[in-house]
């Protein structure tokens, strides 16, 4: 008697956590690195999902350093790539953690248009828009963490 064959797709998960000075510097090194590491995870440069990513990337930290910022402390990106089945590229998860747990961002839901002339409160905007699903989490020691997730497709 044989055992039935089952081919089995990729279950490579690929993890990258790294942690960036709290100031607008460690915010553009964070969006370049991540940009960085997509790629060599097969997600070109210039791709909508890379696009999709920066955006996501870019207003997170850009939050994370302004209104997350505690002297002395750093922030945290962390980029999960998460494979999918056969002719799906799988899930990307987003993660950008500060130490200040008591600034939280409205969640899903919960985003109030800026009036025309104000210059500034559309970053989680951007982030309700292109990502698939999103959250803000309590994290320990004292913090918060916002988390994107975007469905890759070929």
């Amino acid at each position: 008697m044989e055992a039935p064959t089952k081919i089995q797709p990729d279950v490579t998960v690929r993890v990258f956590k790294r942690r960036f000075g709290s100031n607008p510097r460690g915010a553009r090194l964070a969006r370049r690195t991540g940009l960085y590491r997509l790629h060599t995870w097969g997600i070109p440069y210039l791709s909508d999902a890379s696009e999709s990513a920066a955006l996501i990337i870019g207003e997170l930290t850009a939050n994370a350093v302004t209104h997350g910022r505690v002297p002395g402390r750093d922030f945290e990106l962390c980029l999960t790539h998460l494979p999918g089945d056969r002719g799906a590229l799988g899930v990307l998860r987003i993660e950008v953690s500060d130490t200040r747990g008591e600034c939280r961002p409205p969640g899903p839901g919960e985003i109030a248009v800026p009036a025309d002339g104000d210059d500034s409160g559309r970053g989680m905007l951007i982030v309700d828009a292109l990502a698939d699903r999103w959250a803000v989490i309590d994290r320990e020691p004292p913090g918060k963490t916002v988390r994107a997730e975007l469905d890759l497709f070929p």
